[in-house]
Protein backbone atom coordinates (compact mmCIF):
# COMPACT_ATOMS: atom_id res chain seq x y z
CA UNK A 1 0.00 0.00 0.00
CA UNK A 2 1.03 3.53 -0.88
CA UNK A 3 2.43 5.15 2.15
CA UNK A 4 -0.07 8.71 2.88
CA UNK A 5 2.42 9.89 5.78
CA UNK A 6 5.72 11.82 5.63
CA UNK A 7 8.29 9.40 7.71
CA UNK A 8 11.26 10.84 8.52
CA UNK A 9 11.70 10.05 12.33
CA UNK A 10 12.64 7.76 14.40
CA UNK A 11 9.74 7.61 16.67
CA UNK A 12 7.29 7.14 13.78
CA UNK A 13 6.79 3.73 12.86
CA UNK A 14 3.17 3.98 11.63
CA UNK A 15 0.38 6.21 10.45
CA UNK A 16 -2.09 7.94 13.61
CA UNK A 17 -1.96 11.04 15.39
CA UNK A 18 0.10 10.12 18.22
CA UNK A 19 2.57 8.11 16.72
CA UNK A 20 5.16 10.36 17.81
CA UNK A 21 4.07 11.05 21.24
CA UNK A 22 7.22 12.57 22.50
CA UNK A 23 8.10 14.56 19.24
CA UNK A 24 4.70 15.77 19.64
CA UNK A 25 3.98 16.70 22.98
CA UNK A 26 7.89 18.61 23.39
CA UNK A 27 6.36 20.86 21.25
CA UNK A 28 5.37 22.59 24.60
CA UNK A 29 8.59 23.99 25.23
CA UNK A 30 7.96 26.61 22.36
CA UNK A 31 4.52 27.26 23.75
CA UNK A 32 6.37 27.72 27.39
CA UNK A 33 8.91 30.11 25.81
CA UNK A 34 6.32 32.15 23.99
CA UNK A 35 4.26 32.85 27.25
CA UNK A 36 7.62 33.64 29.23
CA UNK A 37 7.98 36.43 26.93
CA UNK A 38 4.58 37.42 26.46
CA UNK A 39 4.97 37.83 30.40
CA UNK A 40 8.81 39.47 30.02
CA UNK A 41 7.43 41.94 27.64
CA UNK A 42 4.72 43.15 29.41
CA UNK A 43 6.57 43.63 32.46
CA UNK A 44 8.95 46.11 30.70
CA UNK A 45 8.96 49.58 30.04
CA UNK A 46 6.29 51.17 27.65
CA UNK A 47 8.34 51.37 24.46
CA UNK A 48 9.42 47.78 24.82
CA UNK A 49 5.43 46.41 25.24
CA UNK A 50 4.47 48.81 22.00
CA UNK A 51 7.83 47.35 20.33
CA UNK A 52 5.94 45.68 17.11
CA UNK A 53 9.30 43.15 16.30
CA UNK A 54 9.46 41.97 19.80
CA UNK A 55 5.46 40.58 19.55
CA UNK A 56 5.98 39.04 15.87
CA UNK A 57 9.08 37.17 17.21
CA UNK A 58 7.38 35.87 20.09
CA UNK A 59 4.06 35.28 18.02
CA UNK A 60 6.14 33.39 15.44
CA UNK A 61 7.54 31.03 18.74
CA UNK A 62 4.26 30.13 19.40
CA UNK A 63 3.21 29.60 16.06
CA UNK A 64 6.40 27.33 15.52
CA UNK A 65 5.18 25.01 18.80
CA UNK A 66 1.69 24.94 16.86
CA UNK A 67 2.94 24.16 13.54
CA UNK A 68 5.72 21.26 14.68
CA UNK A 69 2.84 19.94 16.84
CA UNK A 70 0.61 19.69 13.98
CA UNK A 71 3.36 18.28 11.64
CA UNK A 72 4.18 15.64 14.32
CA UNK A 73 0.67 14.39 14.59
CA UNK A 74 -0.61 14.44 10.81
CA UNK A 75 2.72 13.92 9.24
CA UNK A 76 0.84 15.20 6.09
CA UNK A 77 2.88 18.01 3.48
CA UNK A 78 0.69 20.59 4.46
CA UNK A 79 1.71 20.14 7.81
CA UNK A 80 5.26 19.87 6.90
CA UNK A 81 4.74 22.87 4.89
CA UNK A 82 3.29 24.68 8.30
CA UNK A 83 6.27 23.47 10.37
CA UNK A 84 8.62 24.51 8.02
CA UNK A 85 7.68 27.96 6.93
CA UNK A 86 7.36 29.59 10.37
CA UNK A 87 10.71 28.73 11.55
CA UNK A 88 12.12 30.08 8.03
CA UNK A 89 10.27 33.45 8.85
CA UNK A 90 11.80 33.62 12.48
CA UNK A 91 15.09 32.70 11.18
CA UNK A 92 15.15 35.15 8.28
CA UNK A 93 13.72 38.49 11.04
CA UNK A 94 15.55 37.48 14.00
CA UNK A 95 18.43 38.09 11.44
CA UNK A 96 17.49 41.30 10.60
CA UNK A 97 16.25 42.71 13.91
CA UNK A 98 19.92 41.14 15.19
CA UNK A 99 22.01 43.46 13.61
CA UNK A 100 19.94 46.22 13.14
CA UNK A 101 19.63 46.89 16.91
CA UNK A 102 22.83 44.80 18.17
CA UNK A 103 25.02 45.99 16.14
CA UNK A 104 23.15 49.47 14.75
CA UNK A 105 23.95 48.86 11.73
CA UNK A 106 22.66 49.89 8.40
CA UNK A 107 19.14 48.28 6.87
CA UNK A 108 21.66 47.66 4.01
CA UNK A 109 24.02 45.44 6.27
CA UNK A 110 21.15 43.93 7.52
CA UNK A 111 19.83 42.89 4.12
CA UNK A 112 22.96 41.71 3.30
CA UNK A 113 22.89 39.61 6.04
CA UNK A 114 19.19 38.12 5.79
CA UNK A 115 20.47 37.32 2.31
CA UNK A 116 23.29 36.03 3.50
CA UNK A 117 21.27 33.01 5.60
CA UNK A 118 18.68 32.42 3.36
CA UNK A 119 21.42 31.60 0.52
CA UNK A 120 23.51 29.71 2.65
CA UNK A 121 20.23 27.74 3.88
CA UNK A 122 19.71 26.97 0.24
CA UNK A 123 23.09 25.79 -0.61
CA UNK A 124 23.77 23.62 2.25
CA UNK A 125 21.62 20.67 1.73
CA UNK A 126 22.26 20.53 -2.17
CA UNK A 127 25.77 20.50 -1.59
CA UNK A 128 26.05 18.34 1.88
CA UNK A 129 23.10 16.09 1.26
CA UNK A 130 22.64 16.78 4.92
CA UNK A 131 19.07 16.89 5.49
CA UNK A 132 18.93 19.44 8.22
CA UNK A 133 21.72 21.40 6.36
CA UNK A 134 19.86 24.58 5.89
CA UNK A 135 19.81 25.26 9.76
CA UNK A 136 23.48 25.40 9.37
CA UNK A 137 23.05 29.02 8.68
CA UNK A 138 21.21 29.92 11.12
CA UNK A 139 23.70 28.19 13.49
CA UNK A 140 26.65 30.27 11.43
CA UNK A 141 24.29 33.61 11.85
CA UNK A 142 24.21 33.13 15.65
CA UNK A 143 28.40 32.40 15.78
CA UNK A 144 29.09 35.09 13.81
CA UNK A 145 26.73 37.87 14.91
CA UNK A 146 27.29 36.86 18.28
CA UNK A 147 30.78 36.08 17.98
CA UNK A 148 31.35 39.74 16.73
CA UNK A 149 29.39 41.60 19.29
CA UNK A 150 31.14 39.69 22.19
CA UNK A 151 34.58 40.59 21.03
CA UNK A 152 34.37 43.81 19.12
CA UNK A 153 31.68 46.16 20.50
CA UNK A 154 31.63 43.91 23.97
CA UNK A 155 27.87 44.22 23.30
CA UNK A 156 26.11 42.21 26.31
CA UNK A 157 23.64 40.59 22.96
CA UNK A 158 26.82 38.83 22.12
CA UNK A 159 27.06 36.33 25.04
CA UNK A 160 23.72 35.67 24.79
CA UNK A 161 23.95 34.79 20.99
CA UNK A 162 26.90 32.60 21.69
CA UNK A 163 25.19 30.59 24.35
CA UNK A 164 22.42 30.06 22.24
CA UNK A 165 24.58 29.21 18.98
CA UNK A 166 26.14 26.35 21.56
CA UNK A 167 22.87 24.98 22.87
CA UNK A 168 21.48 25.25 18.99
CA UNK A 169 24.81 23.32 18.16
CA UNK A 170 23.88 20.29 20.62
CA UNK A 171 19.85 20.56 19.20
CA UNK A 172 21.39 20.16 15.78
CA UNK A 173 23.56 17.36 16.69
CA UNK A 174 20.59 15.61 18.31
CA UNK A 175 18.38 16.06 14.73
CA UNK A 176 21.22 14.50 12.80
CA UNK A 177 21.86 11.39 14.94
CA UNK A 178 18.07 10.72 14.76
CA UNK A 179 17.71 8.18 12.39
CA UNK A 180 21.46 6.83 12.85
CA UNK A 181 21.19 5.41 16.04
CA UNK A 182 17.29 5.03 15.79
CA UNK A 183 17.85 0.71 16.09
CA UNK A 184 19.43 1.30 19.31
CA UNK A 185 17.42 4.13 20.38
CA UNK A 186 13.39 3.42 18.90
CA UNK A 187 12.11 6.38 20.61
CA UNK A 188 15.04 8.60 18.75
CA UNK A 189 16.64 11.57 19.68
CA UNK A 190 14.20 14.51 17.97
CA UNK A 191 12.43 15.68 20.71
CA UNK A 192 15.48 16.88 22.11
CA UNK A 193 15.63 19.31 19.29
CA UNK A 194 12.46 20.54 20.28
CA UNK A 195 13.48 20.61 24.05
CA UNK A 196 16.24 22.64 23.21
CA UNK A 197 15.35 24.76 20.77
CA UNK A 198 12.27 26.09 22.88
CA UNK A 199 15.43 27.22 24.75
CA UNK A 200 17.45 29.04 22.14
CA UNK A 201 14.48 31.01 21.11
CA UNK A 202 13.70 32.14 24.43
CA UNK A 203 17.30 33.04 24.98
CA UNK A 204 17.38 35.25 21.79
CA UNK A 205 14.53 37.13 21.63
CA UNK A 206 14.98 37.50 25.48
CA UNK A 207 18.34 39.43 24.33
CA UNK A 208 16.23 41.39 21.97
CA UNK A 209 14.09 42.20 24.69
CA UNK A 210 16.48 43.05 27.65
CA UNK A 211 19.62 44.80 25.01
CA UNK A 212 18.09 45.58 21.77
CA UNK A 213 17.98 49.01 20.82
CA UNK A 214 15.38 50.39 18.42
CA UNK A 215 16.94 52.57 15.34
Amino acid sequence: MERTYIDIYCERIEPGLWAEPLNAITNLAFIIAAFLLIRMILRSDPAIRRDPALWVLTGLVFVIGISSGLFHTFATRWALLMDVIPIAFFILIYTWYAIRRFAAAPAWVCALGVAGVLGLAMAVPPLTGFRGGSYVAALTALVVIGGFLKFGPKHAGGTALLMAAAIFAVSLTFRTVDAPICAAVPIGTHFMWHLLNGCVLFIVVRALVLFGRRV
